[in-house]
C-alpha cells in the first residue's frame, strides 16, 4: 500500500489526481471526493493505494493549479504510483527520502496537455 497525501490545492485537483490513480489502483477512498471545508486552514486529503501491478500509460489531464503529492511506502509501489502520476501529469520530484523498507517522495504535479513531453526529475 502506498499513502498518499495531497495539499496546497483545490479540492477538485484532489479530487483529479486520486481519479487518476483509482483508475489504476484499488483505493481505500472508493468514490469519495475530497470536498472544501469552509475552514481558512489549508486542506489536505489522503488515501491509499495498492500498486500490485505496473499502470498502463494515460493521456494528460488538466489541472487547474498544482498539487504537493507526498507518496510513502515500499520503493516499487511507489514507484508504480509516480509512473501513473507520471503519465497524467507533469511532475516535479521535490525530494525523496529512504528507510530500511520504505520510500517518502514528494512530488509537485501540474496539468500537462495530451501528447505533452514530460521530462523525468
Amino acid at each position: 500500500m502506498v499513502q498518499v497525501v495531497l495539499g496546497e490545492c483545490s479540492a477538485a485537483d484532489a479530487d483529479t489526481v486520486f481519479t487518476v490513480l483509482r483508475e489504476h489502483f484499488p483505493s481505500d477512498r472508493g468514490d469519495d471526493a475530497p470536498t472544501q471545508t469552509s475552514s481558512h486552514d489549508p486542506a489536505v486529503w489522503t488515501g491509499a493505494f495498492r500498486a500490485s501491478r505496473t499502470p498502463e500509460p494515460g493521456a494528460g489531464v488538466l489541472l487547474a493549479g498544482t498539487v504537493t503529492a507526498d507518496l510513502q511506502g515500499g520503493p516499487i509501489a511507489v514507484e508504480r504510483l509516480r509512473a501513473a502520476l507520471d503519465s497524467a501529469f507533469a511532475v516535479t520530484a521535490k525530494g525523496t527520502v529512504s528507510g530500511d523498507q520504505e520510500v517518502q517522495v514528494q512530488l509537485l504535479l501540474s496539468g500537462a496537455e495530451h501528447g505533452e513531453h514530460r521530462e523525468r526529475a
